[in-house]
């Protein structure tokens, strides 16, 4: 089966194409015969990193732009950690926490940065994908939700991160964003950081709460 190679901007022909990292690879796609029946594009080949070929090669995807999402799925599993560190941080607070010394000299220094990394190969946008002067219509890809500086695939990926981070109740934030929009996604985690603790039952009493209110 033949494999099409994508154009490449002159300032991207360097990079991978999912999260701008330099790349390594070509990865191609579909990655296996019994998938190309089920691939609504053209075979094409992208430039990779290693890490995000590897998560791409995993991926169930029928289009490229669906194994970017998960790709993008498996960088927030992996650099969560990293990406906390923007949550509870500002740069100017982390410079300022004193950890010039002891054992967190170390984390002092490279925290921000490893935030940085990890919050621009989340971020990262694509160029778009153009072969023999064609571009592929990326109608296949997801809705993807934005929050303090970070894109996430989706509003159920973002909820699961902040729900790991912190240690929340998932269908807790869920049922909140439900009441109230997803546009007060602010307000659904901090309402379910305030509610650690609380039994079901008062959840499910605050929930009630909250719906009266949006109806008031």
């Amino acid at each position: 089966m033949d494999y099409q190679d994508i154009e490449v901007p002159f300032h991207f022909r360097h990079l991978c194409w999912f999260c701008g990292e330099p790349y390594a690879q070509v990865f191609s796609f579909p990655p296996t015969h019994s998938e190309h029946l089920n691939c609504p594009h053209p075979h094409l080949n992208v430039n990779a990193c290693g890490e995000c070929a590897k998560f791409a090669k995993k991926a169930k995807g029928h289009t490229i732009f669906s194994v970017r999402q998960e790709v993008k799925q498996a960088l927030l599993k992996a650099y969560q950690k990293d990406l906390a560190i923007g949550q509870n941080w500002t740069k100017q607070e982390l410079a300022d926490a004193g950890f010039e010394d002891g054992n967190f000299a170390g984390f002092a220094k490279s925290a921000w940065f490893m935030f940085e990394v990890a919050r621009d190969r989340v971020n990262f946008k694509a160029w778009p994908l153009v072969v023999s002067g064609q571009q592929i219509d990326s109608i296949y890809q997801g809705m993807s939700f934005q929050f303090d500086g970070v894109t996430y695939p989706d509003i159920y990926h973002a909820v699961d991160f902040f729900a790991k981070t912190y240690d929340l109740n998932n269908p807790f934030i869920l049922a909140v964003l439900n009441i109230i929009g997803t546009e007060q996604f602010a307000k659904a985690i901090r309402l379910a950081r305030t509610c650690v603790g609380f039994t079901p039952q008062e959840r499910q009493q605050l929930l009630n709460e909250l719906t009266a209110n949006q109806q008031d």
